[in-house]
């Protein structure tokens, strides 16, 4: 009997200092709560973003359309040194647009360095 009286108030104590703990974290949720609504409304801030784009992309042609117009005007598909004389791009410039420009399927390399618009 006497252990189990012992074994009761270990458990007790146990259980008062984990509602302790649980009374702490509840506080500090409590505090990152107003972050949380600070960053939903940094959320709607792209869409600002985004309209930005749609305006800077309403300015000028952009730099995949420049590559694009340059492989569409060849018959047999353009060399990236070509591409490079004709748009006045980088390599690195350049190179990205292929990619892009062939991951969305409006070109494929015909052989390597010549590119073919689809």
């Amino acid at each position: 009997m006497p252990t189990l009286q012992s074994q009761l108030k270990t458990i007790s104590k146990s259980l008062t200092s984990l509602s302790k703990q649980v009374e702490r974290i509840s506080k500090q949720v409590d505090k990152l709560q107003p972050a949380k609504k600070a960053a939903a409304k940094s959320k709607a801030a792209p869409a600002r973003k985004t309209a930005a784009k749609k305006a800077a992309a309403a300015k000028g042609p952009t730099v995949l359309d420049t590559v694009f117009d340059a492989i569409k005007r060849t018959k047999n598909g353009a060399t990236v040194a070509q591409l490079k004389q004709r748009t006045k791009l980088d390599a690195r410039q350049l190179s990205n647009a292929l990619y892009k420009l062939s991951k969305k399927g409006k070109v494929y390399a015909k052989s390597r360095g010549l590119y073919v618009k689809k």
